[in-house]
């Protein structure tokens, strides 16, 4: 008894803190919610009041058996309460209105939802856990969660989500708080919790505050075992009891009871907390002040079911202090248990009363004055909403944690520095970070049974990215490294620089002896998609790390730690909303696709979409050919043809235009001295440019190469094999003499110049741009281009001849040849001057995927910078993307295309503005870029299988009906 007193004493002096001055179950119409609730209660039983004491489990995956057992305690035992467990959002609301329709007085229905409906039902959105969340340090977003949990929760006839966790997980070990806690910082958990709460109930849903008064520090788990915790009075006050005095002044309604021993607390080392009243009446209600509903954590737990009898801990729960018993069992036991205390005296009905009053307060602040039954129309929709997907790539971007970069490879810069590869550990293989890792350069997977082999294998690579992937299937999955793994990842990075990706609690770091030869370091905390997504971003520089960690990792690390790195104005891949842009409407694209696909415009063909620097519609279509054997994959490339023109040639000419090479003013015969005595030598860069320098479209050079009477091509230019002579490939098995270039460029020098003046579009200018920059900078065209632009944008799918790089699997045929090359056309250019001259000419030749093309179209969007990279200044941009000519009716900009000024012309959809710029490729490709809309569309196809006559495609319009459905679906 001495102990006891002394206790209280002790508690007296600590906690000295004045009593909650407001009630949080009262509502801003409060004689109202009083008169409602003293009609309630002044016409119920002693059996019904009794019944507002429990809440039941109730399950949406069991059988009949089941609801006739729930059904059974409503009307026979007045059940007041439910908490809906495992299930369906659709079964539960059927239930919930069957069950509710049965009650005299509507039941509070609750749920545990910590990181959202997902914690128990199918089919419903999941969030992140709250450590992840402890990583952000922007609360609003931690607030913006609450309220759609709120919106989930309320849309489900739900009333009081059992959240948040408040615990300050100390403890490392802690088998049960973990991931569920924010942290170990109890200020940041602090605040944490208050936005949270803040957030749900300003949707009205009752927040409860859990584990009281303090789980984070244990070593044990409450469901199977009563943990202990040794702790004094002022180790207490200061750690485990500071969050719930702060929260309780942000007015949270409710509080769980935890089933812990706490010697300092209680005297009775089997006495639960949750069943203590020194804990619960003395210190919850009377030291720290709480009004609201006090609910015990599940009584099913054997932290509480090993105490005594079930009807006993019920009992004792109320005795305590309780209002709600949680997953109680032997309600029947328990209902004559209680009435029997009160014929003791043991329990007054005055105690029971004043429960059952704050029971149906909360109620009533909920809503339940009004019930309504849940609409079962939409539900679904409305559970999981592009709303919620916003929200979760914020929290997860703003969680993302930089806790080493010591060479500042975070974000990564110099692409064409780089061979990076990625080394796998954990339980997952983490395809979704690869595949991300991948849009931005070459990245190769190493993988072997045997470290040796795995180190060999990497020697040619400068940099290794492992991820670290553990289940993300519940916060109570193991996060550790095995024994092997510790081995690997210290003997790599040994050898290399790496940069350790963490998919996983950041309690797995502290496994790590020594982060010595670890370069660079991220905490990703979960191995969800959107995790391994934007982690990938993250290391690429599509926006900066915000994250701090929410607990210390040894000395090494302290809590609250993290590096803010660059945004490098790389692409981030998104979702339609976040730019505005409706999804709904850009589904139109689908049916335009089935429309290209039924009417065999096109085989296939691929459509990305981005706008504001984010790549938000990236899709791909249909087969490489009609024999439907191989689908098309984003990662496929296709001949350009003509956008060849603006994505190799013209990012050079402008380069060369800023070295002052290539003078927009200078003449042919001043770029090209063989030009000097020809009809074209007074032709200037610009004038070529904007296709006014009165050249021919073209020329058809292969038919000067076959006989006149067969149309068979000549043994005088071709052989099937390669020799010393005839080793310039046109194809397979088909190799032009070497001499062949100069017929071709004498050819051109030669052509009549047209007559007429004004605009027509050529390609023999591109011819001689590739001659002018080849000896400019005494490199290849390819080589010249992939040096200075495609390597360190990181466009690898970008390239000329494209089997030396990739397999024929990967590059989708342009067209079945039976009038020169007559063969399948693979990775081998359609268009036949450039064939002719190799592959590898201005005009055509370049091969790419949309993902690539995006890349380039956005670095102009960008006035020429892109990855940290300034490529061409933004008056270079401004320069070329000018109309000279319009007043002789020429819509073109120095290169690129531009907005039809002849409404009959389909240049573009003519709803894009008149800044905007692009082109349009033989063999059905389309590229556009629009400063105004901030939007750039890719459109790849080989419309040209199986002929080139194949003209569907253009005839209907269908790239600029697809530019129409992009631009009419912004949301601004």
């Amino acid at each position: 008894m001495k102990k006891e007193l002394l206790i209280i004493f002790l508690m007296s002096f600590v906690f000295s803190v004045s009593a909650q001055s407001v009630d949080p179950l009262r509502t801003k119409d409060a004689e109202a919610q009083d008169a409602w609730v003293d009609s309630i209660i002044k016409n119920m039983t002693i059996d019904e009041k009794i019944g507002q004491l429990f809440m039941l489990q109730a399950y949406s995956n069991k059988d009949k058996k089941h609801e006739d057992f729930i059904t059974d305690m409503i009307t026979k035992y007045h059940i007041g309460n439910l908490i809906f467990m495992q299930g369906t959002p659709q079964k539960q609301a059927v239930l919930n209105n069957k069950y509710q329709a049965l009650s005299k007085v509507p039941l509070l229905i609750g749920f545990d939802g910590e990181w959202g409906l997902d914690m128990r039902l199918k089919n419903t959105y999941r969030f992140p856990w709250n450590m992840t969340l402890g990583a952000i340090r922007n609360d609003s977003l931690v607030k913006q969660f609450g309220e759609r949990l709120g919106v989930h929760c309320k849309r489900l006839g739900i009333h009081v989500n059992f959240a948040p966790v408040v615990d300050i997980n100390t403890n490392p070990e802690n088998p049960i708080i973990g991931n569920r806690s924010f942290g170990e910082s109890k200020e940041n958990v602090t605040q944490k919790a208050i936005a949270f709460t803040q957030g749900m109930q300003s949707k009205g849903v009752l927040a409860n505050a859990k584990h009281f008064p303090g789980h984070g520090d244990t070593a044990t788990d409450s469901h199977h075992t009563l943990p202990v915790l040794d702790f004094d009075m002022a180790r207490l006050d200061s750690i485990e009891l500071y969050p719930y005095k702060k929260i309780f002044d942000a007015r949270i309604a409710s509080v769980m009871t935890a089933h812990l021993s706490i010697p300092s607390l209680e005297s009775n080392p089997t006495l639960p907390t949750s069943l203590s009243k020194n804990v619960v009446t003395t210190l919850l209600q009377e030291r720290l002040g709480f009004l609201g509903l006090i609910i015990t954590d599940g009584l099913n737990m054997k932290g509480a079911a090993n105490y005594a009898t079930s009807a006993e801990i019920n009992l004792a729960a109320i005795q305590a202090g309780n209002d709600l018993l949680l997953i109680p069992h032997d309600v029947s036991g328990t209902v004559n248990l209680i009435k029997k205390a009160i014929e003791l005296k043991t329990l007054t009905v005055e105690r029971l009363e004043f429960s059952v009053r704050k029971i149906l307060k909360a109620k009533y602040w909920a809503g339940l004055n009004n019930y309504k039954p849940v609409v079962l129309e939409n539900l679904d929709e409305d559970l999981n909403t592009i709303n919620d997907e916003l929200l979760h790539r914020e929290l997860v971007k703003n969680s993302l944690t930089v806790v080493k970069n010591i060479h500042n490879d975070i974000p990564l810069r110099n692409l064409e520095k780089r061979k990076i590869a990625y080394v796998n550990l954990g339980d997952d293989p983490g395809d979704v970070f690869v595949n991300m890792l991948q849009n931005y350069t070459k990245v190769d997977v190493i993988s072997d049974k045997n470290l040796d082999r795995i180190i060999n294998k990497l020697k040619p690579y400068n940099l290794v990215i492992v991820g670290f992937h553990k289940s993300n299937k519940n916060p109570w999955k193991s996060y550790k490294f095995t024994n092997k793994e510790l081995v690997w990842l210290q003997e790599i990075a040994r050898e290399k620089n790496i940069i350790l990706d963490v998919f996983a609690s950041p309690y797995s770091l502290l496994q790590v002896k020594t982060f010595t030869n670890i370069d660079g370091i991220i905490v990703s905390y979960q191995n969800s998609k959107l995790a391994q997504e934007l982690s990938a971003q993250l290391i690429f520089g599509a926006f900066s790390a915000k994250g701090k960690l929410p607990v210390s990792i040894k000395k090494d690390f302290n809590e609250g730690y993290g590096l803010v790195t660059s945004n490098l104005s790389r692409f981030e891949y998104s979702i339609p909303e976040d730019v505005h842009l409706s999804s709904i409407k850009l589904a139109a694209i689908d049916k335009v696709a089935d429309t290209i696909l039924k009417e065999k415009m096109a085989p296939g063909f691929q459509v990305l979409v981005a706008r504001k620097g984010k790549i938000v519609f990236n899709k791909s279509y249909g087969y490489h050919t009609d024999e439907k054997k191989i689908k098309v994959k984003n990662s496929d490339v296709y001949d350009l043809a003509s956008l060849t023109k603006i994505l190799a040639s013209l990012p050079l000419i402008m380069k060369a235009e800023e070295d002052q090479k290539i003078p927009l003013t200078a003449s042919l015969r001043d770029i090209l001295p063989s030009f000097g005595n020809s009809n074209k030598d007074t032709v200037t860069v610009k004038e070529i440019l904007a296709h006014i320098g009165r050249l021919k479209a073209w020329i058809p050079f292969y038919k000067a190469t076959q006989d006149s009477v067969t149309g068979e091509n000549s043994p005088k230019f071709y052989r099937k094999k390669k020799t010393s002579v005839y080793k310039i490939k046109v194809a397979e098995n088909l190799y032009i003499k070497q001499s062949y270039k100069d017929s071709i460029y004498k050819y051109i020098k030669e052509a009549d110049q047209r007559k007429r003046k004004g605009y027509k579009y050529s390609d023999l200018g591109y011819y001689l741009f590739k001659e002018v920059l080849e000896k400019k900078y005494e490199k290849p065209l390819n080589t010249l281009v992939d040096e200075e632009f495609y390597q360190s944008l990181g466009a690898n799918r970008t390239t000329y001849l494209p089997l030396k790089k990739f397999p024929k699997s990967q590059i989708v045929p342009s067209e079945k040849d039976d009038y020169f090359r007559n063969q399948l056309l693979i990775g081998n250019v359609h268009d036949m001057g450039a064939a002719m001259l190799g592959g590898v000419a201005g005009h055509a030749g370049l091969f790419a995927n949309a993902n690539d093309v995006a890349k380039i179209m956005q670095m102009y969007l960008q006035k020429g910078f892109y990855g940290g990279e300034r490529y061409l200044k933004a008056e270079t941009i401004d320069k070329f993307n000018h109309r000279y000519y319009s007043d002789k009716k020429d819509r073109r900009g120095l290169g690129f295309d531009k907005p039809q000024l002849n409404p009959k012309v389909k240049a573009t959809c003519g709803c894009v503005s008149d800044e905007s710029f692009g082109h349009s490729g033989f063999t059905g490709t389309y590229t556009w870029a629009d400063p105004k809309s901030e939007i750039v569309y890719v459109f790849l196809s080989n419309r040209t299988y199986p002929s080139m006559t194949n003209n569907g495609l253009v005839k209907t319009n269908m790239r600029t009906k697809i530019q129409q459905i992009i631009q009419d679906a912004i949301i601004d």
